[in-house]
């Protein structure tokens, strides 16, 4: 049986578990992609970077009356960054040589008295993949519902994302308003690091 190795058979600790200056490494122990000193730091650290390409806008003002039961795509107009210009007209197209595992997140409310079904979905290449509702199908909601998407998606380079909204009543617009910093309406999106 072998027994499993912890990293104090690589390194040599004093006798209370503490790497000193004294402390040297076995450098034919080590393998792969390793950090390396330069004189005065550590170089070539997976850890770290930036969750770019992203964006998020938010919608200015209210949309029009969502058509009856009708997916109905949800154009947040004003950028409050876009680090690729990669968002435009409620599209954000993945850059090239961008592809990856990407966070997508969007908020809508459905501004009506009486809203039933209210619904978002994000499309990837003009296909539905990923839809929230907090209610069941057929339940009549009282009062301006806020619906809220998340999820996780492999976008590969090129593909584009939108943000819809659904409802089965006739008269809900979506709530927009330019000079709310937490805007109700928004989408956005960002690249995780690997």
């Amino acid at each position: 049986m072998t027994k499993a190795r912890t990293l104090a058979d690589y390194v040599p600790f004093d006798s209370t578990g503490v790497l000193t200056s004294a402390s040297t490494l076995d450098a034919t122990k080590l393998s792969g992609n390793l950090p390396a000193l330069n004189g005065s730091a550590l170089t070539n650290l997976a850890a770290g970077g930036t969750n770019t390409p992203n964006f998020r806008a938010t919608l200015s003002s209210s949309t029009s009356a969502l058509s009856t039961s009708t997916w109905t795509k949800i154009s947040p107009n004003t950028e409050a960054y876009d680090s690729n210009s990669a968002y435009t007209g409620g599209t954000f197209t993945v850059p090239a040589n961008e592809g990856g595992l990407y966070y997508i997140y969007g908020t809508a409310m459905f501004n009506n008295a009486t809203v039933k079904r209210p619904t978002l979905a994000i499309y990837v290449n003009g296909s539905r993949v990923f839809t929230r509702s907090p209610f069941d199908e057929n339940i009549d909601v009282s009062g301006y519902q806020e619906v809220t998407i998340n999820t996780t998606l492999s976008l590969s380079a090129t593909d584009t994302v939108e943000l819809y909204a659904f409802t089965s009543v006739s008269g809900v617009p979506i709530y927009g308003d330019a000079s709310l910093q937490n805007n109700p309406a928004s989408f956005g999106a960002y690249k995780l690091i690997a």
